[in-house]
């Protein structure tokens, strides 16, 4: 059964990870991705390794193949005017341009908003900026890490001062740039609704800073409400208690306590139902309120026995917890497996390229695993012949012209 996106067109003229996370999300749902990149060099995590998976005689970066499935890989230097004008054609015959240039950058080769809409009145823009279109920082660079910081994700992860390893710490992966793909995929879905509606395309402006102070979620309501600063705790949650890492007799593990029934139920398991009744932590505001007297309480019992023995103690009084898995471990986990998240697709020289599937599971349509990340313009003339339209012998004429690189 074909995916719900079915039948749209994007043109794809982004590069790194918000834009192509995005589009690779567009992809799995059906979408024809139409990936524009520059000649002999590519989107830049094409370089961005090791490792890189050896396709041939082309390998292909571990970081470019996370984001770029299921699209096709065209090259065309837009910087001159014959270039422009593929561009401004492939746009006319899509749905959907996504792009992250800077703002103004596409402007100088008339590929801005304004210009493609004259051409396409219907067409979905869809541009990502570190900081939006407009503001005072609108034409200043902005990178995932940056963002975090700027954005205050990094002031509330890692651990506190004055403990060992404290001070502030980015995310062990770009969350900004996820976020921003992700929102963006919801805005043009969005859009598409109000264009099957109305007709109407429109440009939609979305920002890494606005995304990054968005999905603060609790924790800047946490200061709207109390105008107080969120301080780091490390793997410990600011409402709830006990909800973090503790070390085991063989290792760490996670303690995930979600409500006071499940903190009861702990109590038994740890041997120490005593605590659950003390009028100190028999509600979660009382738990956090003391959180300095039980979790010494908890990290204790939990020093006892070993992180396999604590998931299956766990497990058997219904609290959760989990071990801290390594990435061999998560791939092996039976409940990963049985999810099917991991993929195996075929390269184009045949050999096997992994993957790791979209969570999305429809009852309905189904998310298409159908092209693996593609070579540095694969696909260049099938799009430019399917698309466009063009014959092998003006073909020939635009290669001449080097615009195809």
């Amino acid at each position: 059964m074909a995916g719900p996106l079915t039948g749209i067109r994007v043109l794809d003229l982004s590069r790194i990870l918000a834009g192509p996370w995005a589009t690779q999300c567009l992809a799995d749902l059906g979408a024809e991705v139409i990936k524009v990149e520059r000649p002999d060099v590519g989107d830049d995590t094409r370089t961005w390794g090791p490792p890189f998976f050896e396709d041939g005689d082309k390998p292909v970066s571990a970081y470019f193949m996370c984001a770029n499935r299921g699209k096709k890989s065209v090259t065309i230097d837009f910087t001159k005017p014959e270039g422009q004008a593929l561009i401004k054609k492939l746009a006319e015959k899509s749905d959907i341009l996504v792009e992250n240039f800077k703002v103004g950058g596409l402007a100088r080769y008339g590929l801005d908003y304004e210009s493609i809409k004259a051409v396409n009145p219907g067409l979905i823009y869809c541009s990502i900026t570190g900081f939006g279109q407009t503001g005072p920082y609108k034409d200043r660079p902005g990178y995932d890490a940056l963002i975090q910081a700027l954005g205050g994700l990094m002031s509330i992860t890692g651990e506190p001062d004055g403990m060992p390893g404290g001070g502030p710490q980015k995310v062990g992966v770009a969350v900004t740039d996820l976020f921003t793909g992700l929102y963006s995929t919801i805005g043009i879905l969005g859009a598409l609704h109000h264009k099957a509606r109305t007709g109407e395309g429109q440009h939609i402006d979305m920002a890494l800073m606005d995304t990054q102070v968005a999905v603060l979620a609790n924790q800047s309501m946490n200061y709207l409400v109390s105008c107080k600063e969120p301080k780091r705790l490390g793997t410990a949650h600011p409402s709830i208690v006990p909800y973090q890492v503790f070390a085991s007799a063989d290792g760490h593990m996670m303690l995930a306590v979600g409500n006071d029934g499940q903190f009861a139920r702990f109590c038994v398991a740890a041997g120490m139902p005593e605590v659950a009744a003390d009028p100190r932590f028999k509600s979660n505001p009382g738990r956090v309120e003391n959180r300095e007297a039980l979790i010494p309480l908890v990290a204790e019992a939990i020093a006892r026995k070993t992180t396999d023995e604590w998931i299956a103690l766990l497990e058997a009084h219904n609290v959760p917890g989990g071990p801290i898995n390594t990435m061999e471990r998560v791939f092996d986990d039976p409940q990963v497996e049985a999810r099917g998240v991991a993929l195996a697709l075929k390269a184009e020289d045949g050999s096997i390229m992994p993957s790791v599937a979209n969570p999305i599971h429809y009852s309905g349509t189904e998310i298409s695993y159908d092209k693996a990340p593609p070579a540095l313009g694969a696909d260049t003339d099938d799009v430019l012949k399917d698309v466009l339209g063009v014959t092998d012998d003006n073909l020939k004429l635009v290669r001449a012209s080097k615009v195809l690189g």
